[in-house]
């Protein structure tokens, strides 16, 4: 028996291209209901977003709409709001209060345990608030409703939605946590690893797991010079680019290596020259010409062989 995780990677309002993606795949001949039969969503920042929504039983089109129609609410950066904080030199660029009206908005009052497939969001949580000052310390942390002893079954679906996609310098924190993309943009191996908890009820066994990456659009970014004597104003904002896409080639590397061809990975490139940053709201129309141009063929064959 197959078990089957999606992995959704971070990118901000690139997620429009992530499901654009998945609904150019459930056209594909063979594959309509391949999204029906995911066992796990793993998600991360958008990605995060993504899997709740779909776990809540949202169209893809509707969620597809909801980056189109309300990206530019999300990334609103008003004239006062830089003024007060200085062109997001101290404090963050965004206010994270429309994106969260949208999330209550679609997930209400919905828990974890509440929806209808399994999750793992990814977070980081900036103080675990330990009562013992040598366990005290900052630490991941991974959302899930996944039946066992650790589950977070009680928490509300868009409060972790907030979480996960409370980027650092573009949002605020929210309730002590930020954007799991810190450290597992990719969380394709945080998932993987998951389905392998001995607090699991029922743990598939690894040979039973099919896993699906799916990327948000890769930028071709790179630094020049071979000697860069930076400092804390350069390295800043290079810095959050390096933690939310700089790991997404490891996690892709360890899963290849652990599930051979039961594991597959669809990670568009842009063009040389072509990045997209994940606030480029205005640039919705290029991500949507794009995404329907990516090549599906190898993904949809992986998805008829392995998946459905």
């Amino acid at each position: 028996m197959t078990y089957r995780v999606l992995s959704l990677d971070g990118g901000g309002i690139r997620g429009l291209i992530t499901a654009i993606l998945m609904q150019r795949l459930s056209q594909q001949d063979g594959l309509q209901n391949w999204l029906a039969q995911v066992d796990l969503i793993a998600g991360a920042s958008t990605g995060g977003l993504l899997a709740l929504a779909i776990a809540r039983g949202l169209d893809l089109q509707v969620i597809r709409d909801l980056y189109e129609q309300k990206g530019a609410e999300v990334f609103d950066d008003s004239w006062l709001d830089d003024v007060v904080d200085l062109g997001a030199l101290i404090g963050a660029q965004y206010d994270i209060k429309n994106l969260g009206r949208e999330l209550r908005r679609i997930l209400g009052s919905t828990t974890l345990g509440e929806l209808s497939k399994q999750v793992l969001i990814a977070a980081f949580d900036l103080d675990n608030e330990a009562s013992d000052p040598t366990q005290r310390c900052w630490k991941p942390k991974l959302f899930h409703n996944i039946p066992g002893a650790d589950n977070d079954d009680s928490w509300l679906a868009y409060e972790v939605g907030l979480y996960t996609a409370a980027a650092p310098t573009y949002f605020p924190t929210v309730d002590g946590f930020i954007d799991g993309g810190v450290y597992a943009n990719n969380p394709s191996m945080c998932a993987l690893a998951q389905t392998q908890d001995c607090r699991n009820t029922l743990r598939p066994p690894l040979g039973e797991v099919a896993l699906f990456s799916l990327g948000t659009g890769i930028s071709l970014t790179y630094i020049k010079g071979k000697a860069l004597n930076w400092g804390y104003a350069q390295w800043a904002r290079p810095l959050v680019s390096l933690m939310l896409d700089g790991v997404n080639g490891i996690a892709d590397y360890q899963c290849k290596q652990i599930l051979g061809k039961h594991y597959h990975r669809l990670a568009p490139v842009f063009p040389p020259g072509t990045a997209m940053e994940m606030d480029e709201v205005k640039r919705i129309p290029e991500m949507i010409e794009f995404a329907r141009r990516v090549p599906l063929t190898a993904a949809a064959d992986w998805l008829r062989q392995y998946w459905v």
